[in-house]
């Protein structure tokens, strides 16, 4: 697979099962981001819960305006599943260290995308690890809902760049060995 379905992953990322895939219809769309993080898993999961403050992507477009904490925010605790995560999702599985699963929440959200989830994984990979983002999106079957899922991939590609590269640089600047 290529662009919009894949960028930044291996051939293991994309075949690795996650909570995204748990949570959807096996004939919704599967589009896998993924960054090597120079940090270790733990460090970079710490960072998945900064999530629940702002989406760490192109901050006037997706947060108002209002600029991403760049610090890490451990007086917010371990992310619980029912937790309202970028303002648009609702945190249905939590995996400590591992996995992070969202759904998109009921109202404005779900009426434009349709139904989303999105499965952030931390895998080790020896000298730091990876961040791996799977996305699972459906709006029904026929080419209409093929064409909607292709719109959404493609939209959502820069954004999960810049997310998963923002994250990335925090993680690495804020952890010291």
């Amino acid at each position: 697979m290529s662009l919009p379905w894949v960028w930044g992953a291996t051939r293991e990322d994309v075949a690795r099962e996650c909570g995204a895939d748990r949570w959807s219809p096996a004939s919704s769309s599967r589009a896998v981001r993924a960054v090597s993080v120079a940090a270790p898993p733990e460090h970079v999961f710490a960072w998945l819960g900064n999530l629940r403050l702002a989406p760490y992507s192109y901050d006037l477009v997706d947060n108002l305006g209002r600029k991403s904490p760049p610090e890490l925010r451990s007086d917010l605790g371990p992310v619980e599943p029912g937790e309202r995560v970028m303002t648009i999702f609702t945190a249905v599985e939590v995996t400590a260290g591992r996995e992070l699963v969202l759904a998109m929440s009921p109202g404005l959200g779900r009426r434009l995308f349709g139904e989303v989830v999105v499965s952030y994984q931390v895998i080790p990979d020896g000298t730091g690890c990876r961040l791996v983002a799977t996305l699972r999106f459906w709006r029904g079957e026929g080419p209409l809902s093929r064409a909607h899922a292709a719109a959404l991939a493609w939209g959502d590609l820069p954004m999960m760049r810049k997310q998963l590269h923002t994250l990335a640089a925090l993680a690495e600047a804020s952890h010291s060995p």
